[in-house]
């Protein structure tokens, strides 16, 4: 059987059971909501199947992700953190986006999915949220994101989307303007860092689906 580009095969090595599952549905049951979890896609069943049988370190870092603990650069991000990332299929199309502790990868927040975002907005998104977490736990860690357009829009504590208000995406709008809210009345006291993919691999929230 040949290869099909626009098939996709999830591997779950975290989750509720483990697995190898062949759609995105059947992925997301085992692992929305399961702290911790850890998965990824691949574009032919083989290649899921041998990935299955190695360790998510071993994977990932093949794929752009590296071990933090392992890293020899002179530069460091700092493991007491916070990460964020969005993923979206398509631009726009359907959002999701999520923070985790830097160190362990351990998953505090997810959000989506939202029709009809774009991957700057659920950055966006997601520094709010990790930010609102932070004050909700009286912590003050840095925040680590890899979009430059999200972090201004955060500094300037206004969104400057070229994405229109459709029936579609009210929520993403009803999430944005909840956002601008809180930045407005809250005042942001921790640092908010650019993660440095090209030392770092991929960002430690990143949903592993490229």
């Amino acid at each position: 059987m040949g290869k099909n580009s626009k098939k996709k095969y999830y591997v779950v090595w975290r989750g509720m059971k483990p697995g190898i599952y062949y759609s995105w549905a059947g992925c997301k049951k085992q692992v929305e909501g399961y702290e911790g979890a850890q998965y990824k896609s691949f574009t032919d069943e083989d290649e899921a199947l041998r990935a299955y049988n190695k360790s998510y370190w071993e994977i990932t870092q093949l794929k752009g992700k590296k071990n933090l603990h392992e890293l020899t650069t002179k530069e460091k991000p700092i493991f007491s953190s916070i990460s964020v990332d969005a993923a979206c299929s398509g631009n726009p199309g359907t959002l999701e986006f999520r923070g985790v502790f830097t160190d362990t990868e351990t998953e505090l927040f997810r959000r989506g999915p939202y029709e009809m975002g774009t991957v700057n907005i659920g950055e966006f998104l997601a520094i709010i949220l990790a930010l609102a977490w932070l004050k909700k736990h009286n912590l003050n860690y840095p925040i680590y994101s890899d979009s430059k357009t999200a972090m201004a829009w955060v500094r300037n504590k206004r969104v400057n989307t070229k994405l229109e208000r459709t029936p579609k995406n009210v929520e993403v709008f009803k999430a944005l303007d909840n956002g601008v809210a809180w930045l407005k009345a809250n005042p942001v006291n921790v640092d908010i860092l650019k993660w440095e993919t090209s030392i770092w691999g991929e960002i430690p929230a990143d949903y592993g689906r490229k």
